[in-house]
């Protein structure tokens, strides 16, 4: 009898460092997880933990991406389910931007290489080193499939009225700019999770999703369809978060250039680097902001307001776009670990449905959960997101069990 092929291997790629998840699409469990951090320095940091084991750690150097790939293949034979392993089904690529051609997880061949290269003006941090993660596993495993799943595709069904900037349309479509939303994977995960406490089918149900940590968006969700997204043609717009700063008057460029004598790449690091909460109180950990706050400490306080009230702005807008709210849903660091920030988000929101019970919102737990009263109009849950396991579900949803 043939064996099948059921194992993933997520690559997440980024300028500097590769992360990884090996799971078994049978039933979900996790081989193996780690990191190579710091490619290219003098001291890299390689972190691998096999499944059920210690993470083992050591520092070497590593020189480009091949190197780190090749350090993942020798830590995964060591345990037994290497890169040649007859049980590896696909090679998961998370790639940041898929413009407007892509809208589902895409098996990679040449012309899709040579597509999310020229994706590379709209997301010049993060598809160069995505693509350099493709190429070096297509090089090592040119046999076995290798599926892009794009940060953007949840987000290609807003319609147009929500998708389209003011400006004019013709130049708009010559460079490509329109709002296409970031963290899409992490969005579509926990809304089908979300559906899955509260028993219901996602096309049944309305949701706001919210995906708070360093990076932070927000998104509507309509039967399963993401409606709208605050993040836009970069992950600079929508939320307070970190260390960006969010919705800003545009002009603010112009002003800081014409009076502040700014260049455009000095206004690019104070909007993406130095703004946000580290630069309202020089902190991006919500933890020690909080433990601030606490302690009186004004700057943090005047930090955390404006992040709640920005946060507050976009649960009550996504609420008018979408009529009715069936969940508001609280995911990724922040989202799922700061009760303080869950109960400041919907406090005075009562008379929209949505409270919280300060008992339920204060347990810690990594599984889903409510944090609502238990006959709210509106549920207010906490989803753990799960990236690299969206990324493995939607690979093998479409290159299936293999041979092995």
């Amino acid at each position: 009898m043939t064996s099948q092929a059921t194992r993933v291997l997520v690559l997440n790629s980024g300028s500097s460092s590769v992360k990884y998840q090996l799971l078994d699409m049978r039933d979900g469990s996790r081989l193996a997880a780690g990191l190579v951090e710091r490619i290219g320095e003098s001291a890299s940091r390689l972190v691998h933990t096999p499944s059920g084991g210690e993470a083992r750690e050591r520092t070497e150097r590593v020189t480009d991406h091949g190197e780190a790939l090749q350090a993942v293949a020798g830590e995964l034979a060591r345990d037994g389910v290497g890169l040649d392993s007859p049980e590896l089904a696909a090679i998961g690529h998370r790639v940041v931007h898929g413009g407007p051609e892509f809208s589902a997880p895409t098996v990679i061949d040449d012309a899709v290489l040579a597509e999310i290269e020229r994706l590379v003006p709209l997301a010049p941090l993060h598809n160069p080193a995505n693509i350099t993660g493709i190429r070096t596993a297509r090089a090592l495993r040119p046999d076995l499939p290798q599926v892009a799943v794009f940060d953007t595709a949840f987000h290609t069904t807003m319609p147009e009225s929500a998708a389209r900037y003011a400006i004019d349309v013709g130049t708009a479509d010559a460079h490509r700019i329109r709002r296409y939303g970031f963290h899409g994977t992490s969005h579509a995960y926990v809304s089908r999770r979300a559906a899955e406490l509260l028993g219901r089918a996602p096309e049944e149900l309305n949701l706001i999703v919210l995906h708070l940590g360093n990076g932070a968006s927000a998104s509507a969700v309509a039967g399963g369809r993401c409606v709208d997204t605050s993040m836009g043609l970069t992950p600079l717009e929508g939320l307070v978060m970190g260390t960006r700063s969010g919705d800003i008057d545009p002009a603010v460029v112009f002003h800081l250039e014409r009076v502040a004598g700014m260049g455009t790449d000095e206004i690019d690091e104070l909007l993406n680097k130095k703004s946000g909460l580290t630069g309202l109180c020089g902190d991006n950990d919500m933890r020690e902001i909080r433990r601030r706050v606490d302690a009186g400490d004004a700057a943090a306080t005047l930090a955390f307001d404006i992040y709640i009230h920005r946060l507050k702005k976009y649960i009550g807008a996504y609420y008018a776009v979408l009529g009715r709210v069936d969940a508001v849903v609280f995911t990724a660091g922040v989202g799922e670990n700061a009760a303080p920030v869950r109960a400041a988000a919907i406090a005075g929101l009562g008379e929209l449905g949505l409270v919280v019970d300060a008992e339920l919102n204060a347990v810690r737990s990594g599984e889903p959960r409510l944090v609502s009263p238990e006959h709210a109009r509106v549920a207010v849950a906490v989803v753990p997101t799960d990236e690299e396991m969206e990324i493995a579900r939607q690979t093998f949803a479409l290159v299936g069990p293999v041979d092995a």
